[in-house]
């Protein structure tokens, strides 16, 4: 059992950290990674929704009539995403002002819907709760490493996550010559391709 859940969670960590292998939710990734604060927010509300859906549809995954079972998931999830966007309000109302619309949409969100549809309706709490939360930490992590790549190279800086107001770290000095491609739309399709075209090749066999 322990062991099950172990790796249910560790999964989430490499062999299905989304954006890069399960490629879903690639909006807000593109979307608010323009620094690693925002992306760090980012994903520490996705993750909170994340663990908090899968144990609700895993311990009503028996009562849930499978004819409304989508619905009902929605429903679930938009409850916690409520509660994620009072509580940023309440304590990182800057934060909330950056990510904006993308918290909402957090309701939407395909990873979210997904592991609740194949992973927490056919499976134990425990090991739901361990799937969910190890999704939602890669997809931090994924969301983090991405803004770091484009916030470094587009504006020289890095933001610390959680800091009102936010740090922000100088990291080339004043002569250096921000690559703004990097913080723009385009910039963030070009990092993303990139960063799958190396995971790519390190998973590769």
């Amino acid at each position: 059992m322990a062991k099950t859940v172990v790796q249910e969670f560790t999964k989430g960590l490499w062999e299905e950290i989304p954006p890069f292998r399960l490629v879903l939710g690639l909006c807000p990734v593109l979307a608010v990674t323009k620094t690693v604060a925002n992306g760090v927010g980012m994903g520490v509300a996705a993750t909170f929704v994340l663990l908090c859906s899968n144990i609700l549809v895993s311990a009503l995954r028996n009562i849930i009539p499978s004819k409304v079972r989508v619905p009902c998931f929605i429903i679930i999830i938009a409850t916690f995403v409520v509660v994620v966007e009072l509580v940023m309000q309440a304590v990182a109302y800057p934060l909330f002002l950056q990510l904006g619309i993308f918290i909402p949409l957090i309701v939407v969100n395909c990873i979210i819907l997904g592991r609740a549809e194949a992973f927490a309706s056919k499976n134990g709490v425990a090991a739901s709760a361990a799937d969910g939360l190890g999704i939602g930490v890669g997809f931090t992590i994924a969301l983090a490493a991405l803004g770091a790549i484009r916030e470094a190279f587009g504006s020289g800086t890095l933001s610390v996550p959680f800091t009102d107001p936010v740090h922000v770290i100088d990291l080339f000095g004043p002569f250096f010559q921000p690559f703004t491609f990097m913080v723009e739309a385009p910039g963030a399709f070009v990092c993303l391709g990139l960063m799958l075209g190396v995971m790519n090749l390190v998973g590769k066999e």
